[in-house]
């Protein structure tokens, strides 16, 4: 007589949360996971920090997502963080950034084998497999004129927002080459633009096309092939989207760029599904979230 087979014990959805603390944004994603709901991102919200303590934004931001999802605190399976979310004291886990940026990108891009992040400071193309593992990375230098601080510079210094530059880079019609070194440089050559008339479309997707060149080095560098999701803050910027997909295409590259309305949280959907993962096996263990973490 064939013995049954012993099926593993149900777990129940797993509500969990992923808080990315960068150098200038906080990004909360609060997503359930189970075997019968798949992943699905409940809430997602991100907030600048602005010259305040990146933990008090941090909380006051899961608190809104919280609320806007009418969740309590006690409901959470695991709170994970990411980035500096170290600083976050009421967190259950840390997970690396490269870590969670590639999950998340596979949430958002199932199709996508790579993903670039590029935020306040520098900007890191990473591979990834097909269960969102870092097959390897590349990293800008943060003194490079490729960041998310430097083009908030620049727009300061041409009088608009970070929100304008997008549409302007698409209205440009003889984009003016621009430093792709140096920072400092990049923003002489913005004043001497200035100084001869250029207009502020042009000059900003000189800009753009700068960018994405270092970006698209970046990739190629790394070893990407097929798909690249663009992730972090600056996947919102239209202007350096349309650059990006430019340059890739000229020069002739081997992957496609592809973006996501949801892109600047990749590093909190990451973290918040890494995090279920976590539980879901300390669940199958049968003991608490305590007990694991006294046994690891």
């Amino acid at each position: 007589m064939r013995a049954a087979a012993i099926m593993p014990a149900a777990v129940p959805d797993q509500l969990t949360a992923g808080i990315d603390v960068g150098s200038a944004t906080v990004k909360v994603a609060l997503m359930r996971v189970g075997d019968g709901c798949g992943e699905v991102l409940v809430e997602g919200r991100s907030e600048r920090i602005r010259r305040r303590e990146p933990e008090v934004v941090a909380a006051g931001l899961f608190d809104d997502v919280l609320g806007a999802a009418g969740v309590e605190r006690k409901q959470l399976d695991y709170v994970a963080t990411t980035g500096e979310g170290e600083l976050v004291a009421f967190r259950t886990g840390h997970f690396y950034g490269m870590t969670t940026h590639a999950r998340g990108a596979r949430y958002l891009e199932p199709g996508a084998d790579a993903c670039i992040d590029v935020g306040a400071l520098h900007a890191r193309a990473i591979l990834m497999d097909a269960r969102a593992k870092v097959l390897g990375y590349r990293m800008t230098s943060q003194c490079a004129s490729g960041s998310g601080q430097f083009l908030e510079n620049i727009s300061r210094y041409l009088g608009v927002t970070m929100g304008e530059i997008g549409t302007l880079s698409l209205k440009a019609d003889v984009p003016e080459p621009c430093s792709s070194i140096c920072a400092v440089l990049a923003e002489t050559d913005v004043i001497n633009m200035v100084s001869r008339g250029i207009s502020t479309a042009n000059i900003l997707k000189g800009i753009h096309l700068s960018m994405a060149g270092r970006y698209v080095k970046l990739l190629n560098s790394a070893g990407a092939k097929h798909v690249v999701l663009v992730t972090g803050g600056l996947a919102a910027d239209v202007g350096l989207m349309a650059a990006l997909r430019e340059h890739a295409a000229e020069s002739g590259a081997s992957f496609t760029i592809r973006g996501h309305e949801h892109s600047a949280l990749a590093g909190a959907i990451g973290a918040a599904l890494w995090g279920a993962f976590r539980a879901r096996k300390i669940a199958r263990l049968g003991v608490s979230l305590e007990e694991a973490s006294a046994g690891a």
